[in-house]
């Protein structure tokens, strides 16, 4: 087995909590120990009640997205700049333009590899984009 370590950030929605009709059976960020590599699950605008965010916006929704990608990194020692690769999931990809707007706001210079995918829905209706990420954190993790 792995030795790992489970992030649960403060101001993050917990998956075990946010009102689904179903079960949620995921974290929000692991990193592997003694600490070198974090992936953080698909995040999503919603707040740490589990509110949604930005209804029908997609630039409104990628900005509470990463918002809430940012805190898990940082529970994991890490930063935006450390991350590698994201991967995005949109309900319609004419919404693309938004979401690329925001994101060259975080991610300025050398942003990470990603890909796009476009699906027909997320776990709630009024949710718009989803981003998950990997981070490598360098450096002496003590």
């Amino acid at each position: 087995m792995v030795d790992r370590s489970v992030l649960r950030p403060e101001g993050v929605w917990n998956p075990a909590d946010a009102g689904f009709d179903h079960p949620q059976p995921f974290s929000q960020g692991v990193i592997s120990a003694p600490g070198r590599t974090v992936w953080v699950a698909g995040q999503v605008a919603l707040d740490e009640w589990g509110e949604v965010i930005g209804k029908g916006d997609p630039g409104a929704q990628t900005e509470a997205t990463l918002e809430n990608l940012e805190r898990v990194l940082a529970a994991g020692g890490a930063t935006l700049a450390d991350v590698v690769r994201l991967t995005v999931y949109l309900t319609d990809m004419t919404h693309l333009p938004d979401v690329q707007v925001v994101r060259a706001r975080y991610f300025p210079v050398d942003p990470p590899v990603s890909s796009t995918i476009g699906i027909t829905s997320l776990v709630n209706p009024d949710l718009l984009v989803e981003i998950d990420a990997v981070a490598i954190i360098e450096g002496d993790p003590s």
